[in-house]
């Protein structure tokens, strides 16, 4: 920065903030970029390319963006001094650009278990990209997802913004739903693992892709409502398949569930299969009644959140199945093993027949995504929409609506546990 001090962007710039009529410039943003062009004006000799972008932002609401999250007003203020007007097209360009291609809320504004991110990216570079192609507005919108999803969302948000049903609150409802899941889909990696167990929390199913095909489904129960045990956000990979497996309860659990039931009876543990290990730790013993049942899957994360059996099989007969701690029980577990350990499934049988436990690598470590997607395209490609049981929804309209939620000025919201 200091080798460019001397010009006039670079005296501007040379500051922790920068305000132009109120709207509050991301100063670190426009110094990267700045700083790729020797801290001198781009578009003044650049007008067709700043038309094009400009273009581009003022049309963000097709991707579910208000543009005025990006100085849409702004732009079409011609009385701008001409180096302000230059740093506010380059802010709002680098803005959109850094929207769609990580979504307007970045991690660390979001809930403590809302973790999923695409992979990181330099929008500078990507600005200057743009700049240099042929259609410099395409390309920035190029940087949005092209999911199923994505694209069935965007399809439905242009129907609605058509006005055949402007102006119902059922209407405004939905575009609301549809424009936060637009957003969640841009927080997803932009290239997703061909094979992949993906888990919609919102939709009580988890689904096996083989080559981005759906291949296998089943139901699932989810973590409750309340905002204690909700299931959270996240990416892991599943490494093996442990078999038989005794489950350490969890402390909070053990401590305000277990052992409180031991005061008046000092027989529960023994009763429920349970020990207390040397360190303190409640441990449920392997068996057909353990809390994970014969099987769960390896998949090593923060949250200690995971893909398990259950011996509680009559719960997936239940249209709310919202019950868990935060893991996910399965309730087709050894068909699923068996695909993902690339097995027969009386192999998958056989070992837990033994009851011992035991655990196996899988041939090919397999990504699994934990979502909470309430509107979603589903295995058959048609868009469906679920209830937003956990209230994260309006949390994240919060900070998609400009009157609310100016893109510069947002603040972490108070952050939630796994």
């Amino acid at each position: 920065m200091a080798a460019y001090a001397d010009t006039e962007l670079g005296k501007l710039l040379d500051g922790p903030e920068f305000v132009v009529a109120g709207e509050r410039l991301n100063v670190g943003l426009l110094q990267r970029f700045y700083a790729r062009h020797g801290f001198q004006p781009v578009w003044t000799t650049r007008p067709a390319e700043a038309n094009s972008l400009t273009n581009a932002v003022l049309h963000a609401g097709d991707q579910g963006l208000a543009p005025e999250l990006f100085h849409a007003n702004l732009l079409l203020t011609p009385t701008l001094p001409p180096l302000y007007r230059e740093l506010v097209l380059s802010d709002a360009f680098l803005s959109y650009a850094d929207a769609l291609a990580r979504g307007v809320i970045p991690v660390d504004h979001r809930r403590d278990d809302e973790t999923l991110t695409p992979e990181p990216i330099d929008v500078a570079a990507a600005l200057d990209a743009a700049i240099a192609s042929p259609d410099p507005g395409a390309a920035i919108q190029g940087l949005a997802p092209t999911t199923p999803t994505y694209r069935l969302l965007r399809q439905a948000l242009q129907s609605l913004q058509s006005g055949a049903t402007a102006g119902s609150k059922t209407a405004t409802a939905r575009l609301r739903q549809i424009e936060v899941n637009l957003e969640r889909e841009r927080w997803l990696p932009r290239h997703l693992p061909p094979d992949r167990v993906w888990v919609n929390v919102a939709d009580e199913r988890a689904v096996l892709y083989r080559g981005d095909q759906p291949v296998f489904s089943t139901k699932v129960i989810v973590g409750q409502d309340g905002l204690r045990n909700q299931s959270p956000e996240f990416q892991a990979t599943i490494n093996g398949i442990i078999l038989n497996p005794p489950w350490n309860i969890p402390p909070d659990i053990a401590t305000n569930e277990i052992l409180p039931k031991t005061v008046n009876d000092p027989n529960y543990l023994a009763q429920h299969n349970m020990v207390m290990l040397p360190d303190g730790i409640v441990q449920q013993l392997a068996g057909p009644n353990s809390g994970l049942g014969q099987l769960m899957f390896d998949m090593r994360n923060r949250f200690d959140v995971y893909l398990h059996d259950t011996p509680g099989k009559n719960a997936f007969g239940r249209d709310d199945r919202r019950i868990s701690h935060g893991c996910i029980r399965v309730e087709k577990p050894r068909e699923l093993a068996a695909l993902v350990m690339q097995q027969p499934i009386e192999a998958i049988d056989q070992a837990i027949a033994t009851g011992s436990t035991t655990e196996s690598a899988l041939p090919q470590p397999v990504p699994v995504f934990v979502v909470y997607e309430t509107a979603f395209a589903d295995v058959d490609g048609r868009l469906q929409f679920r209830p937003d049981f956990y209230g994260r929804d309006a949390e994240i309209w919060t900070q998609l609506d400009p009157e609310r939620r100016p893109v510069a000025e947002s603040e972490p919201p108070s952050q939630r546990g796994g």
